[in-house]
């Protein structure tokens, strides 16, 4: 275990030189575990951002849930990985909304489907949530048609809900996708966030939040007037949107030099980086050296979450893909088998070591991890 030197809890300075107090801890009480961060709830068994995915994230021990923030045409922020919800809803087989096909350009890239800007609250009430990568995970469909859409105010109901009943802190941990987009269209994401945050007591430094974004703009907005932890997203190729609008030739990898996370400390507590930004993978997808980025956002003050941690192989390094693994059951909480159908994928569908994986990463003092998989998270953590 990588305890950190320092154990002095809300203090703002250290005079160990080898304190690399991450920002974020000098508002809550010191924790010397990572935390586990329910990627769309408990994806990995339950079709994501639904109650019940987020529900099942909570009982498998994360301490945190990750709604991606979208808005309705009213103005309502819903929890969608992306805006076009042809994948995750079974919106394509509602008669209903056929005329609402249309293609949009989304952060410069042409998208084809239904997009939650064009429908309102009631309107996607109405739709059913489905698994929405049915061919890594068919145990998951026995699910689909039974949960709704939820909005972030439902999400923080639950994770207040499951707080009182589990006896621990449930966080929640949104981020704004699409701020520049939405913000484009007159629906902006911050202000109803803070509302939101404010009506159910979640805007305090203590609230056990933590926002994210891969834009730069907005979160400096935030800053200014939300007293949360707030995460810069790193990408391993590309740029922040809104950077590349401004006509601003900053990349994230200039954003994840010593100097960029120097920068990145004055207005954000951590960052979340794609896990190969810490450990890259080699020419034959193998596990490859650690990168300096822990060790530099650290020394910024930064901590670090990187993301996503999953069991399947195809999100596996080499080093971690086993044969022979397939997924009997939905996992926690059951479902039905599906053996056949992940047998016609091949080794891709598999389930590889994940928990070896996150052991990897837990060893060079990562503060946090996305994953869909909470409990194996949970499980690795507890062995580190």
């Amino acid at each position: 275990m990588n305890e950190h030197p320092c154990h002095a809890a809300n203090t703002d300075s250290c005079d160990n030189e080898r304190c690399l107090f991450p920002a974020y801890l000098r508002r809550f009480p010191v924790t010397t575990r990572p935390v586990i961060i329910g990627h769309r709830g408990a994806s990995g068994y339950r079709p994501e951002h639904t109650l019940a995915s987020y529900e099942l994230a909570a009982r498998l021990g994360a301490d945190f849930l990750e709604p991606d923030l979208v808005s309705t045409a009213d103005g309502v922020l819903v929890a969608r990985h992306e805006n076009e919800i042809g994948g995750s809803t079974d919106i394509a087989s509602r008669p209903e909304f056929t005329d609402r096909r249309t293609t949009k350009v989304v952060d410069g890239w042409e998208v084809t489907g239904w997009f939650t800007e064009d429908l309102t609250l009631t309107e996607l009430r109405t739709l059913r949530a489905q698994e929405r990568i049915p061919h890594l995970r068919p145990h998951n469909t026995s699910h689909d048609g039974q949960h709704g859409v939820p909005t972030m105010l439902e999400i923080i109901d639950l994770a207040d809900q499951l707080t009182t009943e589990l006896g621990r802190p449930v966080g929640v941990y949104p981020e704004t996708k699409h701020p520049s987009y939405f913000a484009s269209l007159g629906l902006p994401l911050e202000p109803p966030l803070l509302d939101v945050l404010a009506s159910t007591g979640r805007d305090r430094p203590d609230a056990n939040v933590f926002v994210q974004s891969f834009e730069t703009g907005n979160l400096r907005w935030l800053a200014e007037r939300l007293p949360v932890p707030l995460v810069q997203l790193l990408a391993p190729v590309g740029a922040p949107y809104d950077l590349v609008a401004a006509g601003d030739a900053q990349s994230y990898a200039d954003l994840a030099s010593p100097e960029g996370l120097a920068e990145i400390a004055t207005y954000a507590s951590a960052i979340g980086p794609d896990k190969t930004m810490v450990i890259g993978w080699d020419g034959d997808d193998r596990l490859g050296a650690p990168t300096s980025l822990v060790t530099d956002a650290h020394r910024a003050g930064l901590a670090v979450h990187p993301y996503t941690f999953r069991v399947e192989n195809v999100f596996l390094p080499v080093d971690y893909r086993r044969s022979g693994e397939l997924a009997e059951h939905g996992g926690p909480g059951g479902g039905p088998g599906k053996h056949g159908e992940l047998a016609e994928l091949g080794e891709l569908a598999e389930h590889g070591d994940l928990a070896g994986e996150l052991a990897a990463y837990f060893a060079l003092g990562v503060d946090g991890v996305f994953t869909d998989h909470p409990d194996i998270a949970v499980a690795a953590r507890a062995r580190r």
